[in-house]
């Protein structure tokens, strides 16, 4: 503990240092429920004695194509009884974004939680989407200040990105992940055998994030995801399952190396494309979803890296080719509506004054001056952002 002097007053001030250490593990299985697969109950039962009262959050959108999943919860915890012990029923949640945009199903959680008295060392599991792991992860970190969370997600975007970070929120006032928490996981589970039921537009969508963080950090993984582009689109498994173990080694290296994981500051290099992404999900009513709004915030910033100098025409054109040949639209008519009125709530550009409203301080935008070379800028030129509009606009039509 340092002392400072201070002139205004007799008395010193304190100065404290709290160093706090996170450790978690991102495990990767098939047939997680089955009790023939010990991995839940030795994560659950890990460095602990007892029993672990815990409640499980379900993503509805599961039980169409896992109609059995809420049987085989209940016979893995009654399996498991030395380790686990279910609270109550599995709680089904609604899926997609609308999991973040109502902020009843929260206090849901919240009540359930304090009516079956779990304490700071139960846990909750959430179990779906991004989404519905976003809100319940919120729920599960404001409760008693912070209850055991472990996520296993379900579709591809939260396998290999939000799933595995520290980050946890739902939307408010139009904006997203306006309320929210950074509370790591006590551990991530991810089953590649749900990725088979998922819809091609969710199969698609989470490959943006890692196209994402290939162009931002690791061009050898970006030619990677070129050479397979074919392979991913038309729903290769193999393919599939070393993106996300890949996407996922870069994005935990970033969290614990980066030097900034719950990002007290304004640099946020992962949410390269984001600031245009954000607001194309509000402005197209959630319509888009996130990977796909990811893929065009990201086909715009490139636009604008290659026209303001900073990105060759080669590898601007690989991009927009590669982001097209996987089934990405890299244009809908929302990002060219009130581009006049910039300060317009209606407006792509209202999103840099939201994404620097969210970051704080300064703007900061992330862009390329090169394939697995991102670079931070503090402003940018609207006119230049326009163009790039017009320009994925003529590429979409031809």
């Amino acid at each position: 503990m340092l002392v400072r002097e201070n002139k205004f007053s007799k008395i010193e001030s304190l100065n404290q240092n709290i160093a706090v250490r996170f450790n978690y593990d991102v495990h990767f299985t098939r047939g997680l429920w089955e009790t023939n697969n010990p991995l839940l109950s030795d994560v659950i039962g890990k460095n602990n004695n007892g029993v672990k009262s815990s409640i499980v959050v379900v993503d509805s959108g599961l039980l169409a194509y896992h109609p059995q999943l809420i049987t085989k919860i209940n016979d893995y915890a009654h399996h498991f009884a030395d380790k686990i012990k279910l609270a109550t029923e599995p709680i089904i949640i609604p899926g997609g974004e609308a999991a973040k945009n109502d902020p009843s199903l929260v206090d849901k959680i919240h009540r359930i939680i304090e009516q079956v008295g779990l304490c700071r060392h139960s846990y909750v599991l959430a179990m779906g989407g991004g989404a519905v792991i976003d809100m319940a992860g919120y729920a599960a970190a404001t409760a008693h200040r912070g209850i055991r969370l472990i996520r296993i997600p379900t579709t591809v975007l939260a396998q290999n990105d939000s799933g595995v970070g520290v980050k946890n929120g739902i939307n408010a006032f139009g904006k997203k992940n306006f309320l929210g928490t950074f509370a790591p996981p006590v551990a991530v589970i991810n089953d590649f055998d749900f990725l088979s039921t998922l819809g091609d537009r969710d199969w698609r969508a989470g490959i943006a994030e890692a196209v994402k963080v290939a162009l931002i950090k690791d061009r050898e993984f970006f030619e990677f995801i070129c050479d397979r582009a074919d392979a991913l689109a038309a729903r290769d498994s193999e393919a599939m399952e070393r993106l996300i173990y890949r996407c996922c080694q870069l994005h935990l290296n970033h969290i614990a190396n980066y030097g900034d994981p719950f990002e007290m500051g304004s640099s946020r290099p992962l949410d390269f494309g984001h600031w245009a992404a954000h607001k194309l999900e509000h402005l197209t009513n959630y319509r888009l979803r996130h990977g796909e709004a990811v893929a065009i915030g990201m086909a715009l910033d490139c636009t604008y890296s290659y026209l303001t100098g900073l990105l060759s025409k080669a590898d601007w054109q690989q991009i927009i080719k590669t982001l097209k040949q996987l089934g990405f639209a890299i244009y809908v008519p929302e990002l060219a509506s009130n581009v006049a009125e910039i300060k317009s709530e209606q407006s792509i550009f209202r999103g840099l004054v939201e994404f620097r409203e969210h970051l704080g301080g300064d703007l900061a935008v992330m862009l390329l001056q090169g394939i697995g070379k991102g670079i931070e800028v503090n402003q940018v030129n609207i006119s230049e952002y326009k163009k790039a509009i017009l320009m994925l606009q003529e590429i979409d039509i031809y």
